[in-house]
């Protein structure tokens, strides 16, 4: 069982193996949507794989739509050389369901996927003519966060970036600048209207997009790059909805694999790229899924609502967003990690079975968090939540691991728990003291800076930005020591780390008193939770 045109062929075998395959005429689908394309997708990465190219398949399964999706690839080219390609642009779709059980489903909406860059010039004319075609109606990225950056931490632009402002549109290194000149050819044609949309797991995506697109196209045209008013164009003819998306979806996992192949199926091996993607002709991620939309699209847009999509208003998605990062997922993931790290776990779904970090996720999450929580109305937070911790979290099969989620915990801490912190400052009812959880997390942090687990082995913390600038602050704090630990005053009130001045809240006190309790020597980490985690 190869999964190619050639190998779905025999559709009985794979169909007598539980396989889902397409109900619809593929080749049909893929000439229509060469001749009149309606959605291109940049990043053609695992979550595109099995979410968005999923909806999509959805509606061509149920006769809602006669086009598939044209697929773009602007940093990682060997995912379509050794992915794409190898496969006739299929995809297996692995559903990993809290039961137990797989859902396997052959995804075929991608009608073709290149690489684009101006250096692979059959390929870059086929996204001109693509960008050109009046009948497109939108562009979906998943590029992820660090894709919408033009400058670095001091403000000045990438070195990359300044060279494809100052060449135009002509010939550039990096994606966005390349997105932009696909729109000046769009422009160039007669300008045809066009939705932008970021489905990368950021808040206000649409607006980083907006942001980096506009920036582009305004240096071009300032210096003469390009004609007067493709500027106007973008601002009168594009929209930039935000979105915002939620699916969890680990690598390819050695136990999904060795369930596939012991059907027959072949195609198993992991792809590492030399840009460090792990992926493989299947995609493994949890069943539950959410793609929230602003409903801004110029020139219609395909009718995914009947996939799932629920399409509001710009508010409502950041209600949405705010909702799931500052109470209802991020800050329960954000914990897990922390002390999953110290404790050894190596798997959320194995936390979800300890009693004191199950209780733990519990309490922020009802008890601290839900009293502020952004209620969108579309979705209950309180649905939402119960899902995440008795269903999304506990999944057995769901191979995701703390040290995977504490990765750049610095950069995260104060959306995911500072905002809480706020909305209490602000109430007229509730008392920052009646936080006590919150502050654990933050302690939490400061021993796992030490790289010590509660065993007192250790470990090597995730990647994150400011790792080595915070443990500095705890080089001279050993396992043992009692306080009051004055030189971490001034990691404590760095608003940018907690989204609060610690110190001037006063909270420091009680972060310090649980800190001082966690480091007291080997198994501090499991007493401090067994005394304050009820």
């Amino acid at each position: 069982m190869k999964l190619t045109n050639t190998g779905l062929q025999n559709r009985s075998e794979w169909e007598e193996k539980g396989y889902v395959l397409p109900s619809f005429d593929r080749t049909s689908m893929i000439q229509k949507t060469k001749e009149h394309p309606t959605w291109v997708h940049f990043g053609a990465g695992n979550i595109f794989r099995i979410f968005p190219a999923a909806l999509q398949q959805r509606l061509l399964s149920e006769g809602l739509g006669e086009t598939g999706i044209i697929v773009g690839e602007g940093f990682d080219y060997q995912i379509i050389d050794e992915v794409y390609e190898k496969h006739d642009n299929l995809t297996l779709m692995v559903t990993l369901k809290s039961d137990g059980t797989i859902g396997k489903e052959v995804i075929a909406s991608v009608a073709a996927a290149y690489k684009c860059d101006q250096q692979f010039s059959s390929e870059w004319e086929f996204f001109k003519k693509t960008f050109r075609s009046p009948s497109l109606q939108m562009a979906s990225f998943t590029i992820t966060e660090k894709g919408y950056a033009l400058k670095r931490g001091d403000g000045s632009f990438h070195p990359a970036i300044e060279k494809d402002l100052q060449a135009g549109p002509a010939q550039n290194i990096m994606f966005l600048p390349r997105l932009t000149a696909l729109m000046y050819e769009r422009y160039l044609s007669g300008g045809g209207k066009l939705a932008l949309v970021s489905m990368d797991n950021c808040s206000h995506n649409g607006e980083k997009l907006q942001n980096a697109v506009m920036t582009i196209a305004e240096a071009w045209e300032e210096n003469g790059l390009v004609k007067k008013g493709f500027v106007s164009y973008l601002r009168k003819d594009v929209s930039f909805p935000w979105s915002m998306i939620d699916k969890i979806t680990p690598r390819p996992d050695a136990k999904v694999a060795a369930m596939l192949k012991a059907d027959g199926f072949e195609d198993t091996s992991m792809v590492i790229t030399d840009k460090n993607t792990y992926t493989a002709a299947f995609v493994n991620a949890e069943e539950s899924q959410y793609l929230v939309i602003e409903d801004d699209f110029p020139a219609g847009r395909p009718q995914l609502e009947k996939a799932g999509v629920y399409f509001t208003d710009r508010d409502t998605v950041n209600k949405v967003e705010r909702m799931k990062v500052t109470t209802c997922l991020n800050p329960l993931h954000t914990t897990l990690a922390i002390y999953g790290c110290l404790l050894s776990h190596s798997l959320i779904s194995e936390e979800m079975q300890d009693p004191q970090l199950k209780r733990m996720v519990e309490i922020i999450g009802y008890e601290e968090g839900m009293p502020v929580v952004t209620d969108p109305k579309i979705l209950d937070p309180k649905a939402f939540i119960d899902e995440v911790l008795t269903v999304r979290f506990p999944n057995p099969f769901m191979p995701d691991t703390p040290q995977r989620i504490a990765t750049d915990t610095s950069q995260k801490l104060a959306i995911r728990f500072g905002e809480t912190i706020k909305s209490y400052l602000a109430s007229d009812q509730l008392k920052v003291s009646d936080l006590k959880l919150i502050p654990l997390v933050f302690a939490g942090w400061l021993r796992y800076l030490m790289g010590l687990d509660d065993e007192l082995n250790l470990f090597t913390p995730s990647p994150d930005p400011r790792l080595e600038e915070a443990q500095a602050y705890l080089k001279d704090i050993t396992i043992g020591m009692k306080g009051p630990f004055p030189e971490l005053k001034g990691l404590l009130k760095d608003e940018s780390i907690w989204g609060v001045n610690l110190l001037g809240i006063g909270m420091a006190d009680l972060v310090l008193s649980y800190f001082a309790e966690l480091i007291a020597g080997k198994g501090a980490v499991r007493k401090t939770l067994l005394k304050y985690v009820k």
